[in-house]
């Protein structure tokens, strides 16, 4: 299967001090691996997005462009002083083409621990067939 990662830059702002609630203005493109799956009738596709609500996630397919956002907020409670913060409100933002080899109908998606998994069923003119001999 070829997918081509379309998301080629991404914009991000230098880091500031901590903050409650700062707007994200930062576009990050997730870590992905994709890897055949054990039985060879699929690809799976998998994603890290830390921090990410199951409520800030879309995954579409149109015109053979596979795209994944996923938003990562947090809103400081009002009687906390935040000193320091380790990740910042960001997007992740995805897109991946794909050659019309999978079968957009029967895409599956989980997300668990701010992992995504996306099972990428094979397009049955790919998958092996047993042929009858005469």
């Amino acid at each position: 299967m070829t997918l081509l990662n379309n998301t080629h830059s991404f914009t991000s702002r230098p880091r500031t001090p901590a903050a409650c609630n700062t707007e994200s203005e930062t576009t990050v493109r997730p870590r992905y691996t994709v890897a055949p799956a054990a039985d060879a009738s699929a690809w799976t596709l998998t994603v890290a997005l830390p921090g990410v609500a199951k409520t800030g996630l879309s995954v579409t397919d149109e015109a053979g462009v596979l795209t994944i956002h996923g938003e990562r907020t947090w809103k400081c409670p009002e009687t906390w002083t935040v000193l320091h913060r380790e990740s910042a409100d960001a997007s992740f933002s995805l897109a991946l083409h794909h050659d019309g080899e999978i079968d957009v109908g029967k895409i599956k998606a989980d997300f668990a621990g701010g992992i995504l998994t996306v099972t990428l069923p094979k397009a049955e003119a790919l998958k092996p067939r047993k042929i009858a001999i005469n």
